[in-house]
Formats: structure tokens, C-alpha cells, sequence
């Protein structure tokens, strides 16, 4: 793969860069990634994920997770390997969505995201980009960030939900 393509970019360029439709890929020797806004919902490209191509026409925001690198993948088993990955953080996000409760959900992915990120950088993570992985409200990820500033009534009752 070609060395690093962004680093640190502007917002508004890499959304451009995501949607020309030009294939990248999540720098695979760094614990960085990509937070990606799509109309509905977000989807997250950990290391190694493909970007852009096909997967993000139409990105209306971008989160950078960890010191953000995208490389772009020059040979033909280079890109199957980042499309192969991309799918796997698809199907990991898919598998926390599948518990109905909403708190358990956001109690899932933060853990998913403290294993692998260190707490400074899961810290820095709007609630409302966190929310949008997995299809909570950003007030349910406060809860389980901040348990202690609510009562202990709505926090059972968010988990009946």
C-alpha cells in the first residue's frame, strides 16, 4: 500500500474525498478510524476498512477516531482485503444493534470502543456520533458514560426499553 494519504485532514475535504468515489483505506498499522455519516444512520471504518469507492457516496460527516491515516490500496488484493474488512466492521456494529434494549446497545459499543481505543480518545467522541452507530439517542450514550448524574429510576426504565 502507498504511505499515508490524510493524516489530520480538513472536514470538508475528506467528505470530498469520500464522495469522488476514489477507493482509500484506514491506515492497518495504526488504531484509527473513521466515524461515517450517511443519511440515516453511521457507520464506522476501523483499521484496514475500505473508504470511499462505492461504500460512501453520499457521506455527509466524517469523525476521525485515534491520529486518522487512509492509505490507498494499489493492488488488486489489497483492495478485496480492505472491502473484506470494511464488511467486518459492518457486521460487528450489526451485532451490537441486534440487542433491543437501547442502553445495552450503547453499554456495547463503549466497551467495543474502550478495548480497542484508549479512554482519551473514546472521551473525545461526540455522544452524538456514538449514538448513531448503533441507533440510540445521544442521551442514552451520557447515561452510560455519566451513570451517575442520572437517577437510578430512568436508568431502569431505559433498560426495559
Amino acid at each position: 500500500m502507498s504511505r499515508s494519504l490524510v493524516k489530520s485532514s480538513q472536514p470538508a475535504e475528506l467528505i470530498s474525498q469520500l464522495n469522488s468515489g476514489q477507493l482509500l483505506a484506514v491506515d492497518s498499522r495504526r488504531r484509527n478510524g473513521l466515524i461515517i455519516y450517511k443519511r440515516y444512520h453511521a457507520e464506522f471504518a476501523g483499521p484496514g476498512a475500505a473508504v470511499g469507492g462505492f461504500f460512501d457516496v453520499g457521506t455527509q460527516r466524517t469523525i476521525p477516531v485515534g491520529d486518522l491515516a487512509l492509505v490507498a490500496p494499489e493492488e488488486y488484493e489489497e483492495r478485496q482485503k480492505a472491502y473484506s474488512i470494511r464488511r467486518h466492521w459492518i457486521r460487528l456494529t450489526e451485532q451490537l444493534t441486534e440487542n433491543p434494549v437501547p442502553l445495552q446497545r450503547a453499554k456495547m459499543l463503549l466497551a467495543q470502543f474502550e478495548h480497542y481505543f484508549d479512554a482519551e480518545t473514546v472521551n473525545s467522541l461526540p455522544d452524538d456520533a456514538l449514538a448513531s452507530l448503533v441507533g440510540v439517542l445521544p442521551s442514552t450514550i451520557k447515561m452510560v458514560r455519566h451513570p451517575k448524574r442520572f437517577q437510578p429510576r430512568e436508568l431502569k426504565a431505559m433498560a426495559r426499553v
